[in-house]
């Protein structure tokens, strides 16, 4: 099969990654979060390429299942859920430790092993497994940015999955025939040059795409234990377990020399990123799945901050449209409200400002929502289904809420994903809204000052879902 994304000659892991980020953005084929730059893509069909790992004989046949926490692999640690069988997944970026144990509730529903496997699942249902723990792993799944079907695999740059199989190399829990799978894009199978590879690189078995079961047969060994002339002690700072673990392999006779600082970071275990202008959707404050990715770490110091303060929400009548010039500043609206705007050097907003919504949306009505459930409750499901809208227009007390997407196909997509959702014991119903079932609602539109109404004052027309005691919010 030909490769979509040619590899020029000479091109470099860099070079690699960000063809292979480029091509997912430009033609659309990634789901939340995005951009896909910098992060293993949570592609379109990852569930189904997921769904593929019980095809193999080894899924079949092993007891302890390692899995990385990459929201693209949310369906794998699910199957691992459902098959019973012991999922380990990697403590985000290695900071408390190598890897939990997922321990779901006993006799725990089908939509409980879901929460389960999803990044806040992971943080509530999980125990630490220490270094001297006696695991043996058969099987490990990792994400990648781009894999060959000769095995060779390329993450995304910091080392993390490499670095963990040889940690757990280490501690006896895998060896050179444990069976490594990644879950990609088809897009995402090139051709990468053999010299690119290093000896302290993960390869791959098998690899897992929405359309096809690619078994490498690879002929390159696999890392047995850590190379620590890879790393630094810059590393050890960050990564606080690989101070213990060179303790115990000193106490063991082995050579633990680091290697030097270098003026610039290698391939493979890179710390910062090339500098590189992409188009970058504004940053949301929420945490999400995957990939070691389960918060957006990355932020800028102004963003941290505004996390920090307490949340606030504004109530929204169709006569605070504001002037552009003054998101970022406390205003007072036409109808005499007060609004809250922040501007994008602050990090984000709670409330998307007129300008950054599109110039139509589409909207779903979602009822029945129980009394006592919570906006950020609805927020993490919506998000855990991947149905997180351009703005959340909450009516709590009515039991409803709406929904803004972008186009008719991402409403669409929600609809079905939002299907047998319940929260709190109560089933939710979604459908588009009464204003989208004959066409578009415009998002300009949502803040438009009405014109008079002819009728009497004493009769006020019915209320629809821009009433002045909604509170709108950004998921």
């Amino acid at each position: 099969m030909e490769p979509a994304i040619q590899i020029k000659p000479g091109a470099t892991k860099w070079d690699i990654r960000q063809k292979v980020w480029d091509y997912i953005e430009e033609n659309n084929l990634a789901n939340f979060p995005r951009p896909v730059h910098n992060r293993i893509p949570n592609f379109k069909g990852a569930f189904t390429a997921c769904n593929k790992v019980s095809e193999l004989q080894v899924f079949n046949t092993t007891s302890e299942v390692k899995v990385d926490p990459d929201k693209t692999l949310e369906g794998v640690r699910m199957a691992v859920l459902q098959a019973q069988k012991t999922l380990l997944v990697p403590t985000p970026r290695l900071r408390t430790g190598l890897f939990n144990k997922i321990t779901p509730p006993q006799g725990a529903t089908k939509e409980q092993l879901r929460i389960c496997s999803s990044a806040q699942g992971v943080k509530d249902f999980s125990v630490p497994v220490g270094l001297d723990a006696k695991v043996k792993v058969d099987l490990v799944v990792v994400g990648s940015v781009a894999v060959s079907e000769k095995g060779l695999r390329i993450g995304k740059g910091e080392g993390f999955a490499d670095l963990e199989f040889g940690m757990m190399s280490s501690m006896g829990a895998v060896n050179e025939f444990t069976v490594v799978v990644t879950v990609v894009h088809d897009c995402q199978v090139v051709e990468i040059p053999d010299e690119l590879r290093e000896n302290h690189d993960l390869t791959v078995d098998y690899i897992l795409t929405p359309t096809r079961v690619i078994k490498t047969s690879c002929q390159f060994p696999k890392p047995l234990g850590i190379i620590w002339t890879k790393l630094n002690t810059e590393k050890l700072l960050k990564i606080p377990i690989l101070k213990k673990l060179i303790d115990l392999e000193e106490q063991a006779g082995k050579d633990v020399t680091l290697g030097a600082l270098p003026a610039s970071p290698e391939p493979g275990l890179r710390t910062s990123r090339p500098t590189r202008q992409t188009r970058q959707r504004p940053r949301q404050s929420m945490q999400q799945d995957g990939e070691g990715e389960y918060r957006q770490e990355r932020a800028v110091e102004s963003e941290q901050k505004a996390r920090q303060r307490p949340a606030r929400v504004r109530k929204e009548s169709r006569g605070d449209a504001g002037k552009e010039g003054e998101t970022n500043e406390r205003r007072r609206g036409k109808n005499g409200g007060n609004v809250r705007e922040r501007g994008s050097e602050e990090g984000g907003s709670e409330v998307l400002s007129q300008r950054k919504l599109p110039v139509s949306v589409t909207t779903v009505y979602l009822g029945g929502i129980p009394a006592g459930l919570r906006v950020s409750e609805l927020k993490t499901a919506l998000r855990e289904r991947e149905a997180t809208p351009l703005r959340l227009t909450w009516q709590g007390a009515q039991h409803r809420a709406f929904l803004d997407y972008s186009d008719p196909q991402a409403a669409e997509q929600a609809l079905e994903a939002l299907q047998g959702l319940s929260l709190n014991g109560s089933s939710l119903q979604a459908e588009l809204a009464k204003s989208q079932r004959g066409g578009k609602r415009s998002g300009q539109d949502r803040n438009r000052r009405p014109r008079p109404s002819t009728a009497p004052k004493s009769q006020p027309a019915e209320p629809d879902t821009e009433s002045a005691v909604d509170v709108v919010t950004e998921p």
